[in-house]
């Protein structure tokens, strides 16, 4: 069978998810209206570990933060490698979008990355008082994270799958058509995309 014959996913099975990644722009809407990731790192004894943490993206980077003696913040120290996913639960967007990010992080304790980024987290963060929020942010011990993408990106967003995935009839739609890669946040020595298989 040709690709032009292939059924389309989702139709017969679904298995080959190969053009279900989520395009540029859905990308950058679901990392503007998610607060929220999902941070999957290496704890200090070796074991897999995962916690839920707010971001804020500027300029390609995530930008997070944590408080001294915590394990993801003392795990990152040691090895600062990471996944950060994001998904847009909760948010209202239709279907199921996903992007995962491989980082390293860099963990700021200075003065100036405090003054622009605990405002600045207040705000994306929709506090009723910002000024108040960034009062119990602004504590000795908290340090920022900021996580720049290094490798290989996946994604996934399944209104390019007929019945959105779950069997029932297929419906075209605009996301149903596969829109370019979705790794235009990456440096171009870790721009290969990949999608769950």
């Amino acid at each position: 069978m040709t690709g032009a014959e292939r059924p389309r996913v989702g139709t017969r099975d679904i298995e080959d998810l190969r053009g279900t990644f989520l395009g540029a722009a859905d990308q950058d809407e679901l990392l503007a209206v998610q607060t929220e990731c999902t941070v999957a790192y290496t704890s200090r004894e070796g074991w897999p570990a995962a916690v839920v943490m707010s971001f804020l993206r500027r300029d390609g980077r995530f930008w997070l933060t944590a408080v001294a003696g915590r394990d993801h913040l003392e795990s990152l120290r040691a090895d600062p490698r990471l996944t950060l996913v994001v998904d847009n639960r909760g948010t209202g967007l239709p279907g199921r979008r996903m992007v995962a990010v491989q980082g390293a992080v860099t963990v700021h304790e200075d003065r100036a990355t405090k003054d622009w980024f605990y405002p600045a987290f207040a705000q994306r963060m929709a506090a009723d008082d910002p000024a108040a929020f960034v009062r119990l942010l602004d504590s000795p011990r908290r340090a920022v994270l900021e996580v720049t993408p290094t490798g290989r990106q996946k994604s996934h967003d399944s209104r390019k799958i007929a019945g959105d995935g779950r069997g029932g009839p297929a419906r075209s739609s605009p996301a149903n058509r596969v829109s370019g890669r979705a790794d235009r946040d990456l440096p171009p020595e870790a721009g290969r995309h990949t999608q769950e298989r």
